[in-house]
């Protein structure tokens, strides 16, 4: 019997083959193309469209600038995106800071430029100053700049303006300003000069040539409310020649009182009126409050003590119809024990009533009189003209 096929075993695998012919070819793999593994939740980017402002750098840093001097600086931008990229506003967010002629227009590709300057004049210490610019790139409409350094003064006095506050129990008051010199070369100072012969000012040197104290005090006697002086001092630098420091003072007085005055609506009064005057001890001793009256007739006056010696509350009543006289004023008076205030006065007035106008009266234009209906009497004269007699006719 003819084989057909041969059987053939190989290394533990059996294999048919056939007897007639040639084995056949193993057909070569395909070649296998990596897959793009997606990021799951990802978006296909999008090619870039519209305008897009892009700064070389959006801060700054100066550095040290001496006080007076103007910090200069020019930031670049470039277009990015795909259309016309357009600058509509700079603005500043101070005044000391202002914008130069900035670059309006830029194509897609090239770049323009926001000059800057800030003025230093009144600053001393670390500072930072933004400038907010506006345009049509619609991802950021609006991209902050900054500017930041810091700003050293040759000769620094701080503070420039000092305030002295006086309480009512003492009779003197005082403040200290230092005065530092920056600059390598040392100075001196000249005697301060003041301007108010109610302020004294004393130098006192803590480093000779570079660091200074100047000590401002009032003058007895003190007088009650706010006072201000100026000083001066000459120094030997060519940069700074003169230094000048401001002053206020206030000193509180032992007691206040609110309001003033009184002013009552017009009278008769529609309503019952009770104003109030509050009387504030602000000395350490106690304060004790008697004989509390006042000149108008028929109202009440009653003392209310919110504070046991410091704080009171004098309450008026003004019963319904009350009028003062036509011209007149009251006043409410009581008598405390600090002998600087042995007794308080708060005056009350009352409103003018608005004037009722005649009944029928007639204003004239030219004199601003008034004259009643078919009647030639002027108003407020005992005058009275005849009446008029018609004119004689021609020909009669």
């Amino acid at each position: 019997m003819r084989l057909g096929f041969g059987l053939a075993i190989i290394l533990g695998g059996t294999v048919l083959v056939r007897a007639d012919g040639p084995a056949p070819t193993a057909a070569a793999p395909a070649p296998v193309t990596p897959a793009t593994t997606a990021t799951p939740g990802a978006t296909p980017a999008a090619a870039p469209s519209g305008a897009k402002i892009q700064f070389e750098t959006p801060t700054y840093d100066f550095g040290r600038a001496k006080s007076g001097d103007a910090i200069k600086h020019t930031f670049t931008f470039t277009n990015t995106g795909c259309e016309t990229l357009e600058i509509s506003n700079v603005r500043p967010g101070c005044g000391c800071t202002t914008a130069g002629e900035w670059t309006k227009k830029v194509e897609p590709g090239k770049t323009g430029e926001i000059p800057i300057q800030v003025n230093t004049a009144n600053f001393n210490g670390p500072i930072m100053k933004n400038v907010s610019v506006d345009s049509n790139d619609k991802s950021q409409p609006t991209t902050v700049l900054y500017l930041k350094g810091t700003v050293w003064k040759p000769l620094d006095i701080n503070p420039q303006f000092a305030m002295i506050n006086v309480p009512p129990d003492t009779q003197s008051g005082s403040t200290v300003i230092r005065i530092v010199n920056n600059m390598e070369e040392p100075i001196t100072l000249s005697k301060p000069e003041v301007n108010n012969p109610s302020f004294s000012a004393t130098l006192k040197t803590n480093q000779p040539g570079k660091e200074f104290e100047l000590v401002v005090s009032i003058v007895p006697p003190i007088r009650t409310g706010y006072s201000q002086s100026q000083v001066t001092i000459k120094t030997s630098s060519a940069t700074v020649p003169t230094l000048t420091a401001n002053i206020g003072a206030n000193v509180q007085a032992a007691v206040t009182v609110i309001p003033a005055q009184i002013t009552l609506p017009p009278g008769p009064l529609a309503n019952q009126t009770m104003p109030s005057i509050t009387i504030q001890n602000n000395a350490t001793n106690m304060l004790t409050l008697s004989d509390a009256e006042t000149t108008a007739k028929d109202v009440q006056v009653k003392i209310n003590e919110a504070n046991p010696g410091h704080l009171f509350t004098a309450t008026l009543t003004f019963p319904q119809g009350y009028e003062l006289p036509q011209g007149e004023q009251a006043v409410f008076t009581v008598k405390t024990s600090n002998p600087q205030f042995s007794v308080l006065k708060v005056p009350i007035t009352q409103m003018q009533r608005p004037q009722t106008p005649v009944p029928g009266a007639v204003p004239l234009k030219t004199s601003g009189l008034h004259v009643a209906p078919g009647n030639s009497q002027v108003a407020g004269s005992s005058k009275v003209e005849p009446p008029l007699q018609p004119l004689p006719i021609r020909g009669q």
